[in-house]
């Protein structure tokens, strides 16, 4: 909580330091790179195929599995530390692909100065996703949760120091400015790395560079991994289709572009981040360890449990973020070089995202399953029919809504999207493991929306009832998230816990126990 807490406030700080005009654009098309070349390369392969083997490893080699991830670590450092330094030559022709053909020569500039700034976090990256992925299998989850904060708190001190001596105008930005911008931005990943690397140590791994891959099961994890490659590449299609569109909407109508898209998207991913990535962490190494033995049942039950633990989160957030996403942007964004008007607008969009919460959190659940019998097929397959969704949708939001709805537009082709996508999934996955308990999981899936309903609207009416007095402001913005947000989420809790809800009870309990200590 306290790591997306800190990227929330991240968030906040970069855009009142650089808008949501052209350079909040440029900014947002760099820092994405990154990510998308580490995602190609092994962040899929993490979630969907390393854990499974490490865990086997563990119980199949002598040493334990040891020299497994020793040569795990040697390859993620020697192929990303040179994928890197490709990345950074041809910083570019990358941002090229990946903006709008409408983009000035200037403009393209900057956003290929920024990358080549931050494209050597992919090595970092990789170092410190190998190095929480160990850990993980140790049953090891603080330092991964926490790590990200002092990321953020560096990116914070950087945009805020941006905010006192840079310019947030294109056109006047400097060597020195963008110096700033890209270094600090990669500075926190730098951070972020030694922690974990840290932590790994401190759990009794010793890093020993092992090259040989012969009788290693590494050949095992390639041809399970191609798979994913091919989901990573299809769902990055569909991103690369999205920030094409956005960067395009942006040069159409200025501030309802990239930037809007992307700083909607990071909040719709807040609530997300805190309960269902922490879910899934847990929940992989163990339905892997069940699947392994056997033990059907088991994985079920964990993937029931977790379900419906993250649902009594992402219910309630979801029907929130519909109705305060211009109170939460508005509060967040009207700062510095953000206008009132593009906050709002991002709220628009968050609103929209709103819809998606649940659909997309239970689609990501539900690929552990596949992930868990070490099948990366599967879910490939379903990436292809959910790209091949949103792009038509996508293309169809552009070239008929007007510039300033089309990233509205793409929000609402993202919630189709993964509505479609998560029912595809669940039919394919029980089948796979002969049933996912979907008549307990409904069940609790209801009582959650109609306890949540009830939070809605009370929130519908603090925010009506304020916009009948004063407009949106920062300040009403706080007090219509204080009354509406916070009575409507004590009257979520009460109702849930009348309707025993038992995983509410159980995330009451446990807050509860930690306030007390």
């Amino acid at each position: 909580m306290v790591s997306r807490l800190t990227g929330f406030l991240r968030t906040a700080v970069l855009a009142a330091a650089i808008g949501t005009f052209a350079l909040g654009d440029a900014y947002n098309a760099a820092y994405q790179i990154p990510f998308i070349l580490f995602d190609l390369l092994i962040g899929g392969v993490l979630s969907s195929v390393i854990v499974p083997m490490i865990v086997r490893a563990k119980k199949r080699d002598a040493d334990g599995g040891q020299a497994f991830e020793q040569r795990l670590m040697t390859l993620a450092i020697v192929v990303l530390a040179l994928i890197a330094a490709v990345g950074v030559l041809l910083a570019r022709p990358i941002m090229e692909l990946y903006t709008a053909s409408n983009w000035s020569s200037h403009k393209i500039d900057v956003a290929s100065t920024l990358a080549r700034y931050i494209l050597p976090q992919i090595a970092f990256f990789g170092i410190g996703a190998m190095a929480g992925a160990i850990l993980n299998t140790r049953d090891r989850f603080a330092a991964p949760m926490w790590a990200p904060v002092l990321n953020n708190l560096v990116v914070i001190g950087v945009a805020a120091a941006y905010l006192a001596v840079g310019s947030s105008d294109i056109e006047h930005v400097t060597d020195q400015d963008l110096t700033l911008l890209g270094v600090g931005t990669t500075a926190g990943i730098v951070v972020q790395s030694i922690v974990l690397v840290i932590a790994l140590h401190r759990a009794g791994f010793r890093f020993r560079p092992r090259l040989g891959l012969r009788d290693t099961g590494l050949g095992e994890t390639g041809r399970t991994a191609v798979w994913t490659f091919a989901y990573v590449g299809i769902t990055q299609f569909g991103f690369w289709v999205t920030t094409k569109l956005a960067t395009g909407a942006g040069e159409r109508a200025p501030g309802a572009g990239n930037s809007s898209y992307s700083y909607a998207f990071q909040l719709f991913q807040l609530p997300y981040g805190i309960i269902a990535v922490s879910v899934i962490t847990a929940m992989l190494p163990r339905m892997s360890r069940y699947v392994a033995d056997g033990e059907f049942d088991a994985a079920r039950t964990e993937f029931g449990s977790g379900v419906r633990l993250v649902s009594s989160v992402i219910v309630p957030a979801g029907l929130l973020l519909m109705v305060l996403g211009p109170a939460v942007t508005t509060l967040i964004f009207s700062w510095g070089n953000m206008t009132a008007a593009n906050a709002l607008y991002i709220g628009n969009v968050l609103q929209v995202f709103g819809l998606a919460l649940v659909p997309f959190s239970i689609f990501q659940l539900l690929l552990r399953v596949f992930y868990s019998f070490g099948d990366t097929k599967t879910p490939a397959l379903i990436a292809g029919v959910n790209v091949a969704i949103n792009a038509t949708l996508s293309l169809i939001a552009y070239f008929t809504l007007p510039a300033r709805y089309i990233v509205i537009g793409l929000a609402f082709a993202f919630t189709l999207t993964y509505v479609i996508g998560s029912g595809i999934a669940w039919l394919l996955a029980s089948r796979r493991i002969r049933g996912l308990g979907g008549r307990s999981v409904a069940s609790g899936l209801s009582r959650m929306y109609v306890a949540a309903i009830p939070a809605a609207v009370v929130a519908l009416a603090v925010l009506w009832l304020t916009r009948e007095i004063t407009p949106i402001t920062a300040l009403s913005s706080a007090v219509i998230l204080a009354a509406g947000g916070g009575f409507g989420l004590l009257l979520y809790l009460l109702a849930a816990h009348r309707m025993r809800v038992t995983e509410v009870s159980s995330i009451i309990g446990l807050v509860t126990s930690r306030v007390g200590r």
